[in-house]
């Protein structure tokens, strides 16, 4: 198991939180997508560590940022 953590921007309501945990959760080896809206924080457990092109990918798909 592998988790990883990072902060996405730009997100303002329930729908932008269920738009970034779907298309994480897609991401091949996920098991489990945990957004917090307020402080933009997604911790993310998977089965192998994800690439981070792979994380960008999902959270641009979604219409947002990944901060930093």
């Amino acid at each position: 198991m592998a988790a990883t953590t990072i902060t996405v921007t730009g997100m303002t309501c329930e729908h932008c939180v269920r738009s970034v945990k779907e298309e994480v959760s897609e991401i091949p080896g996920v098991t489990s997508v945990e957004v917090d809206l307020g402080s933009g924080r997604v911790d993310i457990a998977s089965s192998e560590p994800i690439p981070d092109e792979r994380l960008k990918a999902a959270i641009d798909e979604a219409g947002y940022e990944i901060a930093g």
